[in-house]
């Protein structure tokens, strides 16, 4: 069983990621933004940076994807790859932080990954709005996201919505994150957990 979390900066991935592997039992695959080596440089400069950093989100996340399906294993994981390619690679390309030869290339790079691997049992999104997402963020305190820029959350959020409203590549769930607060009330970790087990229930 792979299940896979997607949503916005901020929006509570790596802690949903978290508490969901703790109820289950399962094994967790965080996202490495910390460890990766071109973040800094990206939020300070985006356009001399953004390629070199989607290259190796992409380079990660496919790794990561490969190593989930030959573990066996049941896994849940922070962040897919389509994210990586439908939403952040377009949005620099959009704002003229990356040029066209750059993109055109990353995601000629994807469509072929894309071929190689399969989409999660379940793909879990979480919907919320931008003052949700700041709050968030300003919450974890990470200094590299203090630069982060609000019409930056707003545009990633219209291009999640849009790749959300079509996703066909298998079963979706939708969590609102404004009117549910899993990560400090129990009750509604609760109700998040009922879902779920309601479309897993269903993939066997």
């Amino acid at each position: 069983m792979h299940i896979a979390i997607a949503g916005n900066i901020g929006s509570g991935k790596t802690t949903l990621t978290t508490l969901l592997a703790k109820h289950y039992g399962w094994q967790a695959h965080f996202e490495d933004a910390d460890d990766n080596p071109y973040l800094n440089d990206f939020y300070e400069d985006m356009q001399r940076w953004s390629f070199n950093l989607q290259i190796y989100f992409l380079n990660s996340r496919f790794s990561q994807v490969l190593d989930i399906r030959k573990s066996g294993k049941n896994v849940i994981q922070d962040r897919t790859i389509f994210e990586d390619a439908h939403i952040f690679a377009p949005n620099l390309h959009s704002m003229g932080l990356m040029t066209t030869r750059d993109f055109e290339n990353y995601f000629s790079l994807y469509r072929l990954m894309e071929s190689l691997i399969a989409a999660p049992d379940l793909l879990i999104y979480l919907r919320a709005s931008v003052p949700t997402l700041v709050n968030n963020i300003q919450k974890r305190g990470r200094e590299y996201e203090n630069s982060i820029r609000i019409d930056y959350l707003k545009r990633l959020n219209e291009r999640y919505e849009a790749w959300i409203s079509t996703y066909d590549q298998g079963k979706l769930l939708i969590i609102d994150i404004d009117d549910n607060k899993f990560p400090e009330n129990t009750e509604d970790l609760g109700k998040v957990i009922m879902k779920i087990d309601a479309e897993i229930h269903g993939l066997f």
